[in-house]
């Protein structure tokens, strides 16, 4: 046990939300709270790392404890999220020097920050800095991206219940849009960066018997025409009826982004704010086999959907706040919480452990080519069974008049 360390916790969110990242919330400040012998005060910063640059921040003591424990139900970023990309410390120090400022003025030795990729880098960003300057301050990362393309952790939080909702939403629409006596082509288009996780999520309503017939991810390099045939090929076997789930990152084999015909603004990341391309694809094949189309995008209800979350997500993204918090006060710093699955063991284990955030930071882990059929045929066994234990267990937020009761924060100033 490293010697300890007195003085306040800071906690962001950071990029897109999910249906459990106020679970990993939950954990850190209930874990937090229990230590007041160590931590002083802790403060839920307002948009992540800019609420902290802006000195706008929560005091989080002054919560009731009952609406903490409800956030490990309520979906979104309670604190507000945001996408603030730090600049390299060579480039611009003054975002370094302001936080300094203002975790000196407020005696902030830890900082915890929830976030994928870009914001594990911002992680990593603040921790080097604060231990070139000299200041003690313990820094762990807390993983979350529905993508679940994070490298080093077996699978991020947020990730088991957005595929359980993909997988679910898939097996519905599958039996609504096959009811009629006339044809239709359904083509889903589903969220991802560049990794087809979330779309790789449609194997497991075809492992039910109610998936799709195609699924393109954007490991794969997609040919629009080739596309064209395979859909030509269900729909002259079934009637006219054919469902396509694509990944909105697909590319061709020029690595060109599909959606990028479509696509005219980059995020403040500078990745291309992609989306236009499950319709674009419908458009073609209205045009090329004169069939009727209906284009879905799942957009956001990806990563809202907490009235399908899982129980293991659920579970896991608050073990995953609360070993954060419990590996700084032990001393760890510099480090982001990964999720080790014991694949040896009988049944599904799985534990929190420690990883070097620097690791993390702006990498990106891609499903293995050889769980990838070819020609959108869908994925292997492999990944079913990876996924399905993610998946596993109901866990709801209470109702209220019928409708979920959601956390509702006072969220007192603590910096007045």
């Amino acid at each position: 046990m490293s010697e300890k360390l007195i003085g306040a916790a800071i906690f962001g969110q950071s990029g897109g939300p999910s249906s459990v990242i106020n679970s990993s919330a939950a954990g850190v400040f209930i874990e937090a709270l229990k230590h007041s012998d160590v931590i002083t005060k802790v403060y839920g910063a307002a948009h992540g790392i800019k609420g902290i640059l802006d000195e706008h921040f929560y005091d989080i003591g002054e919560e009731d404890i009952a609406e903490l424990e409800l956030l490990r139900h309520t979906p979104s970023s309670a604190l507000g999220s945001v996408r603030y990309k730090l600049k390299s410390v060579l480039d611009d120090e003054t975002d370094y020097q302001r936080l300094l400022e203002v975790f000196r003025k407020y005696n902030i030795r830890y900082f915890f920050y929830n976030g994928g990729n870009d914001s594990m880098d911002t992680c990593n960003k603040v921790s080097k800095y604060m231990q070139s300057v000299d200041y003690e301050c313990r820094v762990i990362g807390v993983p979350k991206t529905i993508d679940n393309d994070l490298f080093g952790t077996d699978h991020c939080p947020g990730y088991g219940s957005a595929a359980k909702y993909i997988a679910t939403s898939i097996m519905e629409l599958k039996l609504d849009s096959t009811v009629y006596n006339t044809g239709m082509v359904c083509v889903l288009e589903v969220m991802g960066r560049n990794a087809g996780w979330l779309t790789a999520a449609a194997q497991l309503a075809t492992y039910k018997g109610l998936g799709a017939d195609l699924i393109y991810l954007p490991e794969t390099p997609f040919d629009i025409e080739e596309f064209v045939k395979a859909v030509q090929n269900v729909c002259a076997k079934n009637e006219n009826k054919c469902m396509v789930v694509v990944s909105e990152v697909i590319k061709n084999a020029e690595g060109r982004y599909v959606g990028e015909f479509v696509a005219s603004k980059t995020d403040l990341f500078g990745h291309a704010q992609l989306g236009g391309v499950g319709q674009t694809l419908a458009n073609i094949i209205k045009e090329r086999l004169g069939i009727k189309v209906r284009a879905i995008e799942f957009s956001l209800l990806q990563r809202c959907a907490a009235h399908l979350a899982s129980k293991v997500d659920v579970d896991e993204a608050f073990a995953s706040g609360k070993f954060a918090v419990q590996s700084a006060i032990a001393g760890h710093t510099d480090k982001m919480v990964c999720l080790e699955r014991d694949y040896s063991a009988e049944g599904y284990v799985c534990r929190p452990a420690l990883m070097d955030v620097a690791l993390a930071a702006n990498t990106e882990k891609k499903i293995p080519a050889e769980w990838i059929l070819p020609a959108g045929k869908g994925l292997t066994q492999d990944y079913v069974d990876y996924a399905l234990p993610l998946i596993q267990g109901d866990c709801k937020a209470p109702l209220e008049d019928g409708l979920p009761r959601f956390a509702r924060l006072k969220k007192v100033w603590g910096n007045d």
